[in-house]
């Protein structure tokens, strides 16, 4: 399991300077695809977790600004301005200059272990990480985060939050579910890039029905229940132009899961599992099979004051 790192991105005592947070893994349990805009976005309904798999942001004073990308998957990130993490940085930057206030340069460090487009928002999740930890290195916590984080994309706005949600609209509208569980999953990525737009480009329908009524989901098993009434709209699309995500749909199947799907637009696929004795079974025997994919058993994180 990976370890929970600080989520409040408050700098501890005797390390004001430093700021260190998780920029947890996001699932769609569920996605429905449920209209298009006259712009040419896709209006969805999504059910949406986060896990203890994830990247890790550390962020300090610098004399000037500084990224630094470690990890499994750095190698196939942009250490440049376009990268999600330093626009998230200038983005709270400016907002704080139209305030006349300062933002003093800092070197950012994204320890990089959620694989790159892969459908579990790894890029969203970490610049809503940095916009979290500028925010209380910066003393901002005055400024709304929200705004910032839609304009660097649709999916950065619920990675603002670990909570269980709905998302709709292009995925910029949230609200909290309460009363989610935690649940044991398996994530399975067999390496293969899945782009979008080709996706969404594939999709034979595009005006599919809403999501059901999340009320009353506080087992796993009543979550399991209900996600066997959803769809990911996605997925059909996907698999026609990625065979590989099948394979790891058959993987997880193959290990028990209780219940599995793809995330987002792949390729990565989740299993949900009784228990994490179960989970990390599962993950070892996957792992033996296919030993060049991304496989982590994990937990996602309940609703606060959820068991």
């Amino acid at each position: 399991m990976a370890a929970t790192i600080d989520w409040d991105a408050t700098p501890s005592a005797g390390s004001a300077a430093l700021v260190t947070q998780h920029a947890a893994a996001k699932i769609n349990l569920a996605l429905h695809v449920t209209g298009r805009r006259s712009d040419g976005y896709h209006l969805l309904e999504t059910l949406v977790v986060f896990t203890e798999a994830g990247d890790t942001l550390t962020i300090e004073p610098a004399a000037s600004d500084k990224l630094v990308l470690s990890g499994p998957f750095s190698e196939k990130l942009s250490q440049n301005e376009d990268n999600l993490v330093s626009r998230a940085r200038d983005h709270l930057r400016s907002a704080l200059a139209a305030d006349s206030r300062s933002a003093p340069p800092v070197a950012i460090q994204l320890d990089k272990h959620l694989p790159i487009a892969s459908g579990i928002g790894g890029g969203s999740a970490d610049a809503a990480a940095a916009l979290r930890s500028l925010q209380a290195l910066w003393h901002a916590e005055d400024i709304d985060l929200r705004p910032l984080a839609r304009d660097l994309g649709a999916d950065v706005p619920m990675c603002l939050s670990r909570q269980p949600q709905m998302a709709s609209g292009i995925g910029e509208h949230t609200r909290t579910i309460e009363g989610f569980p935690a649940l044991d999953l398996v994530l399975v990525n067999p390496g293969v890039h899945v782009a979008t737009p080709a996706v969404f480009a594939a999709l034979i329908r595009k005006d599919n029905p809403p999501l059901p009524s999340v009320s009353g989901l506080s087992t796993s098993s009543s979550v399991i229940d209900y996600l066997r009434e959803t769809r990911n709209d996605l997925q059909p699309a996907a698999i026609g132009l990625v065979p590989e995500i099948e394979q790891a749909l058959k993987a997880l199947e193959t290990s028990d899961a209780l219940f599995s799907r793809m995330s987002g637009s792949g390729a990565t696929c989740f299993g949900l599992y009784a228990d994490p004795h179960q989970a990390a079974r599962a993950a070892a025997q996957i792992v033996e099979h296919a030993p060049h994919w991304y496989v982590t058993a994990t937990r996602s994180f309940a609703t606060e004051n959820s068991q």
